[in-house]
């Protein structure tokens, strides 16, 4: 195989004809600002190349379809192997995935407790089992001897229909007795049954237990008996009490049987598995192709979120069912497990099925995700975890030779926990895989073999290789932006003046999730930071028990709170603005242009026209979103979805509008000689100069510029955007209304995907809010916003139930000589102390 991958005149969006050389088997790092042409290189050249000649690979029949997919802008590529790309939003968002089906650890329990488990009856608890014709005659000889049993074999069971043909044959192989809906008859008489009543019909042999030699009596008549069923009901007559036996498994007090303990029957994926009632997705008010609302969610009244039937609940080992040991942190999960003893045949079986659980473990808690459970359905994940989610099952899948392509894998990462991730990746490496990782993070950048830095922009002033280097030659670059970034880290922050709050929004007894019925006191009109590890409940703090409480004061929304006593301080505030990473919309009609009614403007502006007057064309006709001026053939997307079953789906350019959502008589009309078309194909940047004589567009698009999105297109589908991009598009939509004060601002990680000089542009912003008598909170784990917070809540020590307690509170300084936080210990060498 060829050990270099070369590439020569790329000039996929803004990158600059590049000709590069890239060496296999190595981390290349690839880094710069915004809009530089980072993901340009690495996921819309390299990737889309590799999956493209993948596709054409298929046999000719299969790939007609493929011919219509565009090949990326690039002169010639070669070297190129199979490729994985691993990025921020190809994780199924589907209800029915969950972190345990996506990593197959689910698969290997399902396993072993097919195996393995031990059966219960779901009604009454006790333990099931199957017996031979020898077991259950041993079980009646051991009744007290005189007693009068019959011996029953069902052969209808609740069916309509006069049954004629069942009562002949039993009469031909010489049964003389029935019990039929409760009744004992003789079968010699003449039996009419209604055809319109279900009716129950058991086969009776009479014995009356005597001595050990008439053994061979009551073993005969088991004998009879199982030729019509798997189940034989003894009834003792005397009593009035029924004692069930079964060659399946079966409850000898309730007469339930389960069927053969097989894999599938753990599945909640599947007909024989899924909880009939919600049909396996675990809630009553979603469904399997809807938007899901993560926090409003009414678990099923029958399975309680188990997702599965009660037959697959009552199967355990060492007392916990399925479902119970999925709600288990990982962490918890591999000490029961390693805990578990078996009898030496189980063992054989276990110790196969335990290996490859461990071993799948072990990457998920090497990448920091050991506080989450395998029942963590996948769209609540955030997209960092989504992402290291994907990267652990491919380090459990032993490939060689695979190009992999990772997009930020670092996002939500805590500092102490991002070596954890770096040994992963040297890991793939180390296997014989070559690693393009696209990535802003300082440890990550350090630790490559190679950093690829491209820039000194973004949009039209990136898309240039300003530096091809190992990370010491880097450090040493004077004109790497990157570079100036990372040394500027042997600088102390002693000159900061930090704001002295006044005033307190108070949290009591927060008890939400694993919060440890905290307190926590929160500064008003300052910039305050939340830190703390994955899991440690920063999220379950500020937006399930502040967000939600504030905006049913505020607002009177009809959100349900995460359990606490009360907050106090509200009467400080008088706004509350979420600012999170959720998507600005679904599909390709949702744009930055429409979310954030830059659109609107446009529309106006060419309704306006003396030619669209003329022709009688209205703000409708210049929607791709309404009837009237958009392209019929793709509904205004640009692009159709073609499915491909077993492969991720395929979008192709409408061969009608070729990609401009718009009817050609509406692309006639030109403001500035551009059409609408060609002007949402702008970025940020060019817009804004191009309508420099427009106010009101310009106001806005000026703010997205300043917040580090001059490099993308007004009119870029919604679902192409990072979750770090849709948040910012979310900050630029407040960031132009009019300021009131006393506004609380709440942003969840704001630095995804944004490069240190973007940072610097970013705090500016948050700056300026704080500034004007406003109260901004950020959950964040960079250390390059942290540092300049005038507050800090560090939430920990670890993730998940080892979570949830205030670990320390303070400025930065205070918070980096606390020896208790492990935010303290990374913060402590940033700030020079």
């Amino acid at each position: 195989m060829q050990n270099t991958i070369i590439i020569k005149g790329a000039r996929q969006h803004n990158l600059k004809n590049l000709d590069i050389t890239i060496p296999r088997n190595k981390i290349i790092v690839v880094t710069g600002p915004s809009g530089s042409g980072k993901s340009s290189l690495a996921i819309d050249t390299i990737f889309a190349e590799a999956h493209r000649r993948y596709l054409h690979s298929l046999p000719v029949e299969a790939r007609t379809i493929f011919d219509q997919l565009q090949k990326p802008d690039i002169d010639f590529i070669e070297g190129l192997s199979p490729a994985i790309s691993i990025d921020q939003k190809t994780i199924s968002k589907s209800p029915r995935s969950t972190v345990g089906t996506i990593t197959e650890v689910y698969d290997y329990l399902r396993l072993l407790y097919a195996k393995i488990g031990i059966p219960y009856c779901p009604s009454c608890g006790k333990r099931l089992s199957s017996q031979d014709i020898s077991k259950i005659t041993e079980s009646i000889m051991h009744l007290k001897e005189g007693t009068k049993i019959q011996i029953l074999a069902p052969v209808v069971i609740e069916k309509k229909g006069e049954h004629k043909a069942e009562l002949e044959k039993a009469r031909n192989e010489g049964f003389i007795r029935a019990r039929i809906d409760g009744s004992i008859i003789e079968l010699t008489q003449d039996i009419k049954l209604s055809k319109n009543i279900r009716h129950t019909i058991e086969l009776v042999v009479d014995r009356i237990i005597v001595k050990e030699k008439y053994t061979k009596h009551v073993r005969r008549a088991i004998e009879l008996a199982m030729k019509y069923s798997d189940t034989v009901v003894v009834n003792l007559v005397d009593e009035g009490k029924d004692i069930i036996f079964s060659s399946k498994l079966a409850c000898s007090n309730c007469g339930i049987s389960l069927p053969e303990i097989e894999p599938k029957i753990f599945s909640f994926n599947s007909k024989y598995g899924a909880c009939p009632a919600c049909r396996g997705l675990g809630y009553d008010n979603i469904l399997e192709d809807e938007e899901i609302d993560t926090f409003n969610l009414t678990p099923c009244k029958k399975c309680y979120g188990a997702r599965l039937r009660e037959e697959a609940l009552a199967v355990k080992i060492n007392g916990k069912n399925i479902y119970e040991l999925s709600l288990l942190s990982l962490d918890e999960l591999a000490i029961f497990l390693s805990k578990l003893e078996f009898k030496s045949h189980d063992k054989i079986i276990a110790d196969r099925i335990l290996k490859e659980i461990f071993i799948k473990l072990d990457f998920l808690r090497k990448i920091g995700l050991g506080y989450i459970s395998l029942n963590r359905p996948a769209f609540s994940l955030s997209g960092g975890e989504a992402q290291r989610v994907r990267l652990a099952t491919q380090l459990g899948s032993n490939l060689s030779g695979v190009l992999y392509i990772l997009d930020e894998p670092s996002i939500g990462l805590h500092p102490k926990d991002s070596y954890k991730l770096i040994e992963s990746l040297k890991e793939l490496k180390e296997r014989g895989n070559t690693l393009i990782v696209v990535e802003h993070d300082e440890n990550t950048i350090l630790h490559g073999d190679l950093i690829l830095e491209l820039g000194p922009g973004g949009g039209k002033d990136g898309g240039y290789i300003t530096s091809f280097s190992t990370p010491e030659e880097l450090l040493k670059n004077k004109h790497s932006i990157t570079a100036s970034y990372l040394r500027e880290k042997r600088f102390a922050y002693k000159d900061i003046i930090r704001r002295k709050p006044e005033k307190y929004l108070i949290i009591k007894r927060a008890e939400a999730f694993n919060l440890k019925s905290i307190t926590v006191k929160i500064p008003l009109k300052v910039f305050v930071c939340i830190t703390g590890v994955a899991g440690s409940g920063k999220s379950t703090l500020v937006y399930e028990i502040l967000y939600k409480a504030l905006a049913n004061k505020l607002y009177n929304a009809n959100l349900i709170p995460g359990k606490h006593e009360k907050i106090e301080g509200i009467e400080y505030i008088d706004k509350v603005v979420l600012v999170d990473q959720s998507p600005i919309g679904r599909t390709s009609r949702s744009t930055p242009a429409t979310y954030t009614q830059i659109m609107t403007e446009i529309r106006e502006l060419f309704s306006m026209l003396p030619e669209s007057k003329i022709r009688g064309y209205t703000k409708s006709h210049f929607s791709f979103n309404l009837p009237g001026g958009r392209c019929e053939a793709c509904q205004g997307d640009g692009l159709k979805k073609i499915k491909m079953n077993l492969l991720p789906d395929v979008y192709v350019l409408c061969d009608s509008c070729k990609g401009k959502r718009y009817k050609e008589d509406i692309l006639n009309i030109k403001y500035k000689n551009k059409n609408i078309s060609e002007i949402l194909e702008m970025t940020v940047s060019e817009a804004r100069e191009f309508f420099a004589n427009i106010p009101k567009l310009t106001h806005k698009l000026k703010i997205m510029e300043e917040i580090g999105l001059g490099y993308i297109s007004i009119g870029q589908p919604a679902n192409t955007l990072s979750g770090g991009e849709a948040q910012r598009i979310k900050l630029s939509r407040e960031l132009s209304k009019k300021a009131t004060g006393n506004t609380l601002y709440i942003l969840d990680e704001p630095t995804t995907g944004l490069h240190m000089v973007d940072i610097d542009r970013l705090l500016k912003i948050l700056q300026r809010l704080v500034d004007m008598g406003n109260t901004v909170i950020v959950i964040e784990h960079d250390l390059d916003i942290i540092k300049w917070a005038d507050y800090i809540i560090d939430l920990g020590p670890e993730g998940g139930e080892k979570g949830g307690q205030v670990v320390a509170t303070g400025t930065p300084e205070e918070i980096a000589m606390n020896p208790d936080s492990y935010t303290g210990k990374f913060l402590k060498s940033k700030l020079c102390l």
